[in-house]
């Protein structure tokens, strides 16, 4: 199955036309005709088949014949990640996390960041891509850059891990998570937080954690967080 996106379909759309690109896509490259089925996402969830009406490669109009709301996971994970000092890295793990599974993201900016700002727009359609390559009906939440001081004041629900470096005492995130749980895990920059932000994190309620013996590329310990809180969930449905 091929997933494509529009954000602006909701439950009660009928009849809606894709823009120039996706139509030259849809007609001249997969070469779908006036009958053909195609499935859409909105990101919200919604799953929907729609009829080819019109195989125009400017408009392709299509028609909905059927809907349905894909069930959420029965956990919410937040990932506050700094960005990396190379965009591409930051980019791999806005694609493999979202592939992974995660429901919001936000850029942190910390005391030993390199990197301070961050193209939302580029990563929105990472994430989008992302989202239709695993065939998920849930894009996530990138949410805008922000201080490290100003993030970690906010009022957080759930569990709360913070994953650093230093050598104090930390406990192992694999032994901490429990299933259907939400879930909010703090990833620094490449030179880690600062023995600030850790003690902050801490009067916050924030639990220090490891990942592991060996030290982890920011965006590698992200991903390493990620697989982490989908396996003990995917574990747990088995049982």
């Amino acid at each position: 199955m091929q997933l494509f996106y529009n954000p602006n379909i909701h439950e009660n759309t009928q009849q809606f036309s894709f823009e120039k690109e996706e139509s030259k896509h849809i007609v001249k490259v997969l070469r779908k005709n006036v009958g053909d089925l195609l499935h859409i996402t909105n990101g919200k969830g919604w799953l929907f088949t729609a009829e080819i009406a019109l195989a125009n490669i400017n408009n392709c109009l299509a028609n909905i014949v059927s809907k349905e709301l894909q069930p959420k996971r029965h956990y919410n994970l937040h990932v506050a990640v700094a960005p990396t000092k190379m965009n591409d890295r930051f980019e791999w793990f806005l694609e493999k996390a979202t592939e992974i599974g995660v429901d919001a993201i936000t850029p942190i900016i910390c005391d030993h960041s390199e990197r301070k700002t961050i193209k939302p727009d580029r990563f929105d359609k990472i994430l989008q891509s992302a989202m239709k390559q695993s065939l998920n009906c849930y894009v996530p939440k990138l949410n805008e850059a922000i201080a490290f001081k100003d993030f970690i004041n906010q009022d957080f629900k759930g569990d709360l891990f913070m994953a650093h470096c230093e050598e104090t005492d930390r406990k192992s995130l694999k032994q901490q998570l429990k299933p259907k749980q939400d879930i909010t895990i703090l990833i620094g920059p490449e030179g880690d937080f600062s023995t600030k932000e850790i003690d902050m994190a801490i009067k916050n309620k924030f639990i220090p954690v490891t990942l592991g013996s060996n030290r982890l590329r920011t965006e590698t310990a992200a991903i390493v967080a990620c697989h982490s809180v989908a396996f003990i969930n995917e574990t747990d449905n088995r049982l």
